[in-house]
């Protein structure tokens, strides 16, 4: 059985390629997508999320936009990275699949409470303003859920600050909030997804492909790369959040442990970072996990394998 995932997302190059690999997967049915500040404005990561859709083939799943800024701070986007139109790079095409009228929230709600108990993960890759939302609306849902896969975080590193990473900074209560529910959370951080890294044999395994989808992700990957180069001094991109999907289609692309998470909301210097307790085996009502390792090779094999899936693409 396939996998009920709503992915909540914000377009954004590695989101992109997240949202092709739950969609090229037979292990994943993506049951809706919704959108979330971030990487760029609402108006434009929706955009980006419905003209990805239109790239994958992606038809039948609603699409709707949620909440523009965090819950208590000025939004803040990551330009440097993502450009100007968040999917800056390859050209991208106009979107044909029409914005669900609800909002995001009440998509993630009405979602989760019509399927049957333990059968939708939710799958955050930006900022987690809705989620938040979503829980502080409809409590229930905590109860309904089967988990929440989030990339976001970090043990060890940061990259916005110091300490912090930025899915988790631009909006730290909603953090807080879904880090501190009753549901199981694994977090898949940036010590995870720096080992993610697209290098030459990938981009050729996947320009090899030679399909519309292929092509977009090569060039996706060109851009990313280049601004990962400059602003971080990277080799080659990391591309983080895809880990999130490859985790719910086979968990043992990974090494994850249970371990106490929470985020920080005060420190002058560690405002938003994700602390995670090592001292002590977890203890046993610990709820809270966080990826460790990743299986390089079988990582990219699940995205080499839903890009060959999904095919070519009339636009």
């Amino acid at each position: 059985m396939a996998t009920k995932i709503i992915l909540d997302c914000d377009p954004g190059h590695d989101d992109a390629i997240a949202l092709l690999l739950a969609h090229g997967s037979e292990e994943i049915e993506l049951v809706a997508v919704t959108t979330v500040h971030g990487n760029q404005t609402i108006e434009k990561v929706t955009r980006n999320a419905l003209a990805v859709a239109r790239i994958a083939g992606i038809t039948g799943v609603p699409f709707a936009a949620g909440s523009h800024r965090p819950l208590v701070r000025a939004a803040e986007v990551a330009e440097s990275i993502h450009g100007e139109s968040g999917l800056d790079g390859p050209v991208l095409p106009e979107p044909t699949l029409r914005v669900d009228e609800r909002h995001a929230v009440d998509l993630i709600i009405d979602t989760v409470m019509a399927a049957e108990p333990g059968t939708i993960t939710l799958v955050p890759t930006g900022a987690l303003t809705n989620i938040a939302l979503a829980v502080r609306t409809e409590p229930r849902i905590a109860g309904r859920v089967k988990e929440v896969v989030l990339m976001g975080g970090g043990y060890h590193v940061g990259n916005w600050s110091a300490a912090s990473e930025f899915n988790i900074a631009i909006d730290p209560e909603a953090a807080h909030i879904v880090f501190n529910e009753s549901w199981k959370l694994t977090m898949v951080g940036l010590d995870l997804t720096h080992q993610a890294l697209a290098t030459p044999d990938v981009v050729a395994r996947i320009a090899a492909i030679g399909t519309g989808p292929a092509r977009f992700v090569v060039e996706l990957l060109e851009f990313f790369g280049q601004t990962y180069r400059e602003t971080q001094g990277f080799e080659f991109p990391p591309v983080h959040d895809p880990c999130a999907v490859a985790l719910v289609i086979d968990p043992s692309v990974m090494t994850v442990v249970k371990v106490p998470l929470d985020v920080e909301l005060t420190g002058t210097l560690t405002l938003g970072m994700t602390v995670a307790d090592f001292r002590a085996p977890a203890p046993a009502d610990c709820t809270t996990h966080t990826a460790t390792d990743l299986d390089h090779d079988r990582f990219w094999a699940l995205i080499v394998d839903a890009l060959e899936r999904i095919g070519d693409v009339e636009l």
